[in-house]
């Protein structure tokens, strides 16, 4: 028979073990975080298991019973035909080439019935044309001593001593900042068509363009902070500067959305310090969303500022945790589930912001009381570094900020919004990797805002920056303001 040894420990080993075991589960959680981030799925949807549902590898015992069988006949109408397969829809507003296709020996005297129609897609690269404007010159006698040449005002350009076009101008601006070409990758598409531009001199006139729009910066600027309801949220941007040689800088786009007038605002700032928003928010007066950052905390101006937290932030937490934690992650999930479940309700019923009020303080109300309570009585039973421990604290630390968007129909559960006009950010650092200054990443900031709110606007962005770059030179500065997206 063996013999159990009891071995007694002191209260220093005992203290040092369970210091252990929590770095341990700290570093599971580091390990699992980054595997996510790698291989993990993106998507944040939560669907919680049918318990009268088996899963493939765990069949119930009863389905490996041998039951008695029985032979069932039926008949039913057999289909005449196949159904055709769709065919993609052809958009009307395209232009039609006719090809019209005659039968071969046709004899003289036949006739016409009808046709046959047959609808193909084709695509034609796109391709660059010189706009060449021609001023005849005059002479035209006055007496017969004064004779003065006439002809007419040249138009205004966006590049005055420049050849680049508002359109050409467009086309580049669009295909880096929407469709993330690089300027090295544009040339290499020009020279297909035997158009050879230096990259150079797109550079030059990536920054003549940006110089034109800085004042409808400026408008767009003060049109955002004069609201009483803004989403914040910041992305790193990799910056070449003379500081670190071979080596890039970590700099921040604060970006800033207005859900109310569907306005987006870059700010490149050179660290995530508070000195950026603590400027842009030295007059802003009313409601600030964000995912709890600290930087947001002590702002000059915080006695104007209500903070409000982001739901989806909180929830996410919960997602990573189920590693972790299954039955108290899922349990989370399905309480959260419940409340944007009350959002898409309201969202399809096209409610008013006093409905959706309305609605919040009585579906949502007591969901988010029982979430509270929920959590206080469950984070005294995790480890602090846990998965769950860590989600379950973030979450009652933000708790009042979380539920303050049930006073207000215009306010947002979360901050998705503001998180889809930065995700253009992150899709142009795997292309073009780095700004190749501070001045550049400026620049690449109030490209972002106008195009983002182009796109929250659902306003082709070529067509918006063809125009303004068209009429913008001679434009009244006191008007500046219709220039932008969806605000005419």
């Amino acid at each position: 028979m063996e013999r159990t040894e009891l071995v007694t420990i002191t209260q220093e080993e005992f203290d040092e073990y369970n210091r252990l075991k929590s770095e341990v589960i700290w570093l599971k959680h580091q390990l699992a975080e980054l595997k996510r981030l790698i291989f993990g799925a993106k998507s944040e949807r939560y669907i919680a298991p049918n318990p009268d549902q088996p899963t493939l590898f765990e069949l119930p015992e009863e389905t490996l019973i041998e039951k008695p069988q029985e032979e069932i006949t039926y008949t039913r109408n057999k289909p005449e035909n196949k159904k055709q397969p769709l065919r993609l829809e052809i958009p009307s507003h395209l232009p039609r080439k006719v090809e019209i296709i005659e039968p071969e020996n046709l004899p003289e005297d036949a006739k016409k019935i009808g046709e046959n129609v047959t609808e193909i897609l084709e695509y034609e690269p796109a391709s660059a044309y010189v706009r060449r404007i021609v001023r005849p010159k005059y002479i035209v006698e006055q007496n017969d001593e004064e004779t003065r040449i006439v002809t007419a005002e040249m138009p205004t350009l966006p590049i005055p001593k420049g050849n680049a076009g508002p359109s050409m101008l467009a086309h580049i601006l669009v295909s880096k900042f929407v469709d993330h070409l690089p300027f090295y990758r544009q040339v290499q598409i020009f020279k297909r068509q035997d158009l050879y531009i230096p990259e150079s001199t797109i550079g030059g006139w990536f920054n003549a363009g940006c110089s034109l729009l800085e004042p409808l910066y400026e408008v767009l600027k003060t049109k955002i902070f004069s609201s009483d309801y803004l989403q914040a949220d910041e992305t790193p941007i990799p910056v070449l500067t003379n500081d670190k040689p071979g080596a890039t800088h970590k700099g921040y786009y604060w970006v800033y959305h207005d859900p109310g007038n569907k306005l987006v605002l870059y700010d490149y700032q050179k660290s995530r310090g508070r000195e950026g928003p603590d400027e842009l928010l030295k007059n802003f007066c009313g409601y600030l969303q964000t995912d709890g950052y600290t930087a947001y905390n002590n702002l000059q101006n915080q006695l104007n500022i209500v903070h409000l937290a982001c739901m989806a932030h909180a929830r996410r937490k919960f997602q990573h945790a189920l590693d972790n934690h299954p039955v108290l992650a899922a349990e989370a999930l399905e309480m959260f589930g419940e409340l944007y479940d009350i959002e898409q309700k309201a969202r399809e019923g096209l409610l008013s912001n006093e409905e959706i009020r309305a609605l919040r303080q009585l579906k949502s109300q007591p969901v988010l009381e029982k979430i509270e309570a929920w959590l206080k009585k469950q984070i005294i039973h995790v480890l602090p570094k846990s998965a769950i421990g860590i989600a379950m604290a973030y979450t009652l630390t933000l708790w009042p900020r979380l539920v303050r968007y049930i006073d207000d129909g215009r306010l947002q559960i979360d901050n998705n919004l503001i998180e889809n006009a930065i995700r253009p950010v992150a899709l142009g650092r795997k292309n073009y990797l780095f700004a190749g200054s501070h001045d550049a990443a400026q620049n690449a900031a109030m490209m972002y805002s106008f195009l983002a709110t182009c796109k929250i606007n659902n306003i082709e962005p070529f067509a918006w920056l063809r125009e303004t770059l068209s009429i913008i030179p001679d434009y009244k500065v006191n008007q500046l303001h219709r220039l932008l997206p969806g605000q005419k």
